[in-house]
């Protein structure tokens, strides 16, 4: 007697490991760490990578080719955005430093997650630090993605 085979379906909670990977290289990855345990529909995967996951039996590898801007949508010049060094001391640490390329985690409207951006610009005055220009966008974003799955379990 064969055991059935345990499908995704929208809803259903997964381990797994996977990688993004981009044109220039690895994005983002848990093969090298602890696997991911999430659950579908939750947010916690753009819809695009959700989808590709629907119908996969348990223990399948593989990877998926998604086309520039299917995976996280395409950049969006609105956002990036100039945020007022005060209103960065208020949310954050008071002497927090800022420098180009750094990737800095905001609070989410709610205070019940967090998202990122990465700092493009900085504007200062007398060495006095004005504002700040954030990159919004996914680091994906606009881009081919290749998503690589090994995925572990399905409840």
């Amino acid at each position: 007697m064969t055991t059935p085979t345990v499908q995704v379906q929208p809803g259903a909670f997964l381990t797994l490991h996977y990688r993004l990977s981009g044109p220039a290289g690895e994005a983002i990855s848990t093969f090298e760490g602890k696997p991911a345990t999430l659950t579908l529909g939750g947010g916690q995967l753009s819809p695009a990578l959700e989808q590709c996951l629907i119908g996969l039996e348990e223990g399948t590898q593989t990877s998926f080719e998604l086309p520039a801007g299917a995976a996280f949508g395409e950049r969006n010049p609105a956002m990036q955005q100039w945020l007022d060094a005060k209103e960065l001391r208020a949310m954050g640490e008071p002497d927090e430093e800022y420098a180009v390329g750094d990737v800095v985690q905001f609070p989410t409207p709610d205070g019940q997650g967090k998202f990122a951006g990465v700092v493009l610009a900085l504007r200062e005055n007398a060495g006095k630090l004005e504002a700040v220009q954030f990159d919004f966008n996914h680091p994906l974003a606009g881009q081919p993605v290749r998503f690589d799955v090994h995925l572990i379990g399905v409840l």
